[in-house]
């Protein structure tokens, strides 16, 4: 029966990964973030320990070389604060945090190892729980022809759900790579995955999805020493 179920996914992840229809999605994978120098280290500690950084990278270079489209959302504030949200705890506490996700900050620029290439396209949000709610990732995937958004970063706890749901309500088909996503407490994230993604997204794993995009095409150019590519 494993056997059987393992088939159906794999042929399942073929259709919805074609490369003519696929995105790939990172998900506040920025150095303020994720980084060594993280405003929620322990987040950070757990993206890097669990290898899900590790294998968002891996997704990124193998999007590129794949000719599948990789975009980047980014979350920051104004220095002044301007536009950002403050009706909820969560923007009231991060507002304090010694680390800000300031525009045009180290911050906010793409975490090691992932490697952002010149065609790759950076969204950056200034308010909000959404990396796709409010921003212009909704007209960038119509225009892109996306039927399937693959989706990968931080955090499990709220940005992740956040990005889904929007996606499956705005009528994408989604995967998330289970190994490539994160949250706190570690032991959240496969409860959240069993429980609530699963019953709206096509859960894999990133060597599933790697499988599907294994012929190599052509090597991407790279960025400059900055890391990003603006929208």
């Amino acid at each position: 029966m494993r056997g059987q179920a393992a088939g159906r996914l794999k042929e399942q992840l073929r259709d919805q990964l074609a490369p003519d229809g696929a995105v790939l999605l990172t998900v506040e994978c920025q150095q303020g973030v994720v980084g060594r120098d993280s405003a929620l280290p322990e987040l950070a500690a757990v993206a890097r320990s669990s290898g899900a950084l590790h294998n968002v990278a891996r997704l990124v270079a193998a999007a590129h070389e794949a000719d599948v489209q990789v975009l980047h959302a980014v979350a920051e504030r104004r220095p002044d604060g301007r536009g950002a949200n403050r009706n909820a705890r969560l923007f009231r506490a991060a507002a304090r945090l010694p680390v800000q996700q300031h525009s045009g900050s180290t911050a906010v620029r793409i975490a090691d190892p992932i490697e952002v290439a010149a065609e790759d396209i950076v969204v950056r949000r200034l308010h909000g729980l959404s990396p796709i709610a409010g921003t212009d990732v909704d007209a960038l995937l119509r225009n892109l022809g996306c039927r399937t958004l693959v989706v990968t970063g931080v955090s499990a706890n709220v940005a992740i759900p956040n990005a889904v749901f929007d996606a499956v309500n705005l009528g994408y088909t989604v995967v998330v790579p289970a190994d490539a996503i994160a949250g706190v407490p570690a032991d959240y994230t496969p409860a959240m995955i069993r429980n609530t993604l699963a019953l709206v997204a096509t859960i894999a794993t990133t060597d599933d999805v790697l499988g599907c995009w294994k012929a190599p095409r052509r090597r991407a150019a790279r960025t400059g020493p900055d890391g990003v590519s603006p929208a």
